[in-house]
């Protein structure tokens, strides 16, 4: 018997794993299932063609993410089994490239997600939060946290690290919105995404010679040394400001979590020293998304824990069930504030590592501070199974958040 059949044999069944919409911070089964099964399966998810390979463990999943053999720019030509029931990549889209393009396209914008990028828009963001705070208590109690802070809040600072002026904020999260529904239908998300991409399309050719700090000016400098294409700085740009919004939902899975369990949000209030290591732990346990996102192509064949991935075969990793991993992170589903170390992957790994995430969790600082330390009394006006959580969505978050306080 060759190895292409003993290889054959042994392939996992393939599993359906439906979008189901989720509430609370509650783990999807299907994915606990997956994981349950072993650490190379297969799925088939709610559209596109065929079955593609996951991988769980977090080793393994840091291995995918860093290795050249598997190439999201593949995708580009190739059918795959996937969660969104549309599927809008743009040739040259940050998203699908690989390096050295993508560390090229990458570079151009680097400065302004740095430490000192990020340090940049500190002292403006606390103010925007302050002003946004002091807005919900002159309104009074009882209040949306959603619509009142959560969503506003990532939108400015995205739009201030950007350089969208303010008055262009409730544009951008309108087309954002539509972007990342799959309710409208594929049309509407794609209109949203032209005009967003024609927006910035006029905001980079503005700053061309520019010297600015935020990212539209460090574009537009990118394009005038013909580092990198218009087209391709545009397409940088709709992804990073799309990305932006996510906080919104990271951070209303923060605070359901933190208004479910009263015990979490004291010990945060009595001892803020501990808030930063806190927020690392909520990262790892929150359920950001849906599924999974992104596949890769295999360039060629591959073995992972003695499973055969042949070269054109779809593979996906999940960084929730990598978060999850007893092997790393002992008692997974206990939330543990002293967890040390964290080496959680809720930002991705490797080349496709999230640019945002010291942004994000600049964000999560300032929002649990100013949100405990402001409002002692905050708590949820509804009981935790009457908040509404986003259908049809692939990030996972509660479209409104009913408090008071």
């Amino acid at each position: 018997m060759s190895d292409d059949t003993i290889t054959e044999t042994f392939l996992p069944p393939i599993r359906h794993w439906p979008a189901r919409d989720l509430t609370g911070v509650d783990f999807d089964p299907v994915l606990a299932e997956l994981m349950r099964e072993g650490p190379v399966t297969r799925i088939q998810l709610p559209n596109g063609e065929g079955w593609a390979w996951l991988v769980t463990r977090h080793d393994d999943v840091r291995m995918v993410t860093n290795d050249p053999r598997f190439s999201r720019e593949a995708v580009m030509d190739q059918p795959v089994t996937r969660l969104a029931p549309h599927f809008i990549p743009q040739r040259g889209a940050v998203g699908f490239l690989d390096p050295p393009d993508h560390t090229r396209l990458r570079r151009s914008v680097a400065a302004a997600f740095t430490a000192r990028g990020v340090e940049r828009v500190r002292e403006k963001s606390r103010v925007l939060l302050d002003e946004l705070i002091d807005e919900l208590v002159e309104a009074g109690p009882p209040g949306d946290l959603t619509a009142a802070v959560l969503s506003p809040f990532p939108i400015a600072v995205i739009c201030e690290l950007m350089g969208v002026p303010a008055a262009d904020r409730h544009g951008m999260h309108t087309w954002t919105q539509l972007i990342l529904s799959s309710s409208h239908g594929k049309e509407v998300s794609e209109q949203a995404k032209q005009e967003m991409g024609a927006y910035f399309g006029d905001l980079i050719g503005l700053r061309e010679g520019s010297s600015g700090e935020d990212v539209t000016s460090l574009l537009g400098a990118a394009v005038g040394r013909g580092e990198v294409t218009l087209e391709e700085a545009v397409g940088l740009a709709v992804l990073l400001q799309i990305g932006g919004e996510a906080v919104t939902n990271n951070s209303g899975q923060m605070f359901y979590l933190l208004l479910t369990r009263p015990d979490l949000a004291e010990r945060l209030r009595a001892e803020p020293e501990i808030r930063p290591k806190a927020i690392d732990e909520l990262l790892r346990y929150i359920p950001h998304r849906n599924a999974v996102g992104l596949s890769r192509i295999a360039m060629e064949d591959v073995e992972i824990r003695g499973v055969r991935i042949r070269k054109d075969d779809p593979i996906y990793v999940s960084y929730l069930a990598a978060n999850r991993d007893p092997e790393v992170f002992p008692d997974p589903e206990k939330i543990d504030f002293g967890r040390n170390p964290n080496p959680h992957v809720s930002f991705g790994f490797g080349p496709h590592y999230c640019p945002g995430g010291m942004l994000a969790r600049l964000e999560s600082e300032l929002l649990i501070d100013a949100l405990l330390d402001r409002l002692p009394g905050l708590r949820l006006a509804v009981p935790p199974d009457q908040v509404p959580f986003r259908k049809g969505a692939l990030i996972r978050g509660p479209e409104s958040l009913p408090v008071t306080w």
